[in-house]
């Protein structure tokens, strides 16, 4: 029998999702409305609406979608923001965040990426975005300020770049920590410099390239 994956997709959001906490009304619909199968490999299509992160080559991989549906919950888009998100992935975020916001810029390292979420995102009729390919931690630059950034891929610490590309009142979405145990923060910009940080959840994610924590040798 063929998935229904409407309904598959539904369920997701009610059984998975909502549980984790996630009631922001916005979000959910988002959630549900765009179609996260058409975001994963065809291969993987049946395991679309799993509670696992699914791989998309280079080592990185597609977050859970619980944890998506935090992240987008805790960035609280207003339809006048700008977004930068820091590792487009498959794209699907991108576009739960460009139904939400005003414009989303994303950069990932991986041009087969950059490529593949574009035909994804045309296809899904999303076009107030802007994909880019370049290394974040250490080279690309951005050409404006944000509202909200969101950094898919672990770090160590924190680049101290990315908190100068936020706007006063700009929310970090960012996975800090050592693997297996990371955790998810909120900083709020609060102007000349000042950051408010919130603790959300633990999770377990790829580190950005360049971000790891750093070797340690056993004599």
């Amino acid at each position: 029998m063929a998935m229904n994956f409407d309904q598959a997709r539904q369920n997701m959001v009610e059984n998975q999702v909502r549980p984790w906490e996630v009631l922001d009304g916005r979000v959910l619909d988002v959630i549900s409305r765009v179609r996260r199968e058409d975001f994963v490999a065809a291969e993987h299509r049946q395991l679309a609406f799993a509670d696992l992160c699914l791989p998309l080559g280079h080592g990185e991989v597609m977050m859970k979608p619980v944890v998506e549906g935090r992240f987008l919950q805790a960035l609280e888009l207003q339809p006048s923001d700008k977004v930068l998100e820091i590792g487009t992935g498959s794209g699907f975020l991108t576009a739960c965040m460009a139904k939400l916001a005003a414009h989303v810029t994303s950069v990932d390292m991986h041009a087969d990426f950059t490529a593949l979420a574009g035909e994804r995102l045309t296809k899904a009729g999303i076009a107030n975005i802007s994909l880019e390919t370049g290394e974040a931690v250490n080279e690309w630059q951005p050409k404006d300020s944000y509202d909200a950034l969101v950094v898919t891929g672990a770090v160590y610490q924190i680049p101290q770049r990315f908190l100068g590309w936020l706007r006063t009142g700009g929310r970090l979405l960012v996975i800090r920590g050592e693997s297996p145990v990371q955790h998810v923060l909120l900083l709020t910009h609060e102007g000349n410099g000042r950051f408010r940080e919130e603790g959300l959840f633990e999770t377990d994610l790829p580190y950005l390239a360049h971000a790891a924590p750093p070797r340690r040798f056993v004599f």
